[in-house]
């Protein structure tokens, strides 16, 4: 089994953005724990692999008009789904054999 970093990322984002925010999370397999909305501020906590947070800054910033701000800190390790696994065991084994020659 192959672990991944997981990180707890909390998320601060004018309300009107909701849709685009909890949405960016589920599409880097965040898993949303809460979400809360305040004085016009939704508040979103999600745990999301490592890996998948590269570059969330800039897409962030673009889906909430530069007015979302977020914060992360490590969680936890979790296994990496068993299909992500088999390619990366796949481009593992073919560095191996292209490093033999």
């Amino acid at each position: 089994t192959i672990l991944e970093p997981i990180i707890k990322v909390e998320v601060q984002a004018p309300e009107e953005f909701q849709g685009s925010v909890v949405g960016q999370l589920n599409q880097r397999r965040g898993t949303i724990l809460s979400t809360e909305n305040s004085e016009g501020y939704l508040t979103a906590v999600a745990e999301v692999p490592l890996n998948s947070m590269f570059g969330y800054s800039t897409d962030l910033r673009s889906a909430t008009q530069g007015k979302g701000e977020f914060t992360m800190e490590f969680a936890k390790y979790a296994p990496v789904p068993r299909a992500e696994q088999e390619e990366m065991m796949k481009a593992y084994r073919e560095k191996q054999a292209a490093e033999r020659r």
